[in-house]
């Protein structure tokens, strides 16, 4: 084994590491907008649980946040509400920065 062989895995294993790091906070992100979306729409209980589980399987459609983006803003509009892109773009990126905290955060 030689030391080449070792810092190959170690950054092998920080990759991954940071892969499940990324897939959980934009999970958690996920969930933050929807709950913030469906606030606007007036949904609550199962409908908001249902809400979010449909805003994170959008999430899988294509890499990237747009597809996310395109659904949360697809409803608004929906609802008849006016949200700014600038708006939900912000939130999203403020709600992915605080997941990342959470997870990092000692509990």
């Amino acid at each position: 084994m030689t030391t080449f062989d070792d810092r190959e895995r170690g950054f092998e294993k920080k990759f991954a590491l940071d892969q499940d790091l990324k897939f959980k906070a934009e999970s958690r992100r996920n969930k933050m907008l929807a709950e913030w979306a469906g606030a606007k729409m007036g949904l609550s209980g199962t409908a908001l649980e249902e809400y979010v589980k449909a805003v994170r399987k959008a999430d899988l459609a294509e890499k990237g946040d747009d597809d996310v983006f395109r659904k949360v803003k697809g409803d608004l509009a929906g609802k008849g509400l006016k949200i700014d892109d600038a708006e939900i773009r912000k939130f999203m990126s403020e709600a992915l920065a605080k997941a990342v905290l959470e997870i990092e955060s000692p509990k």
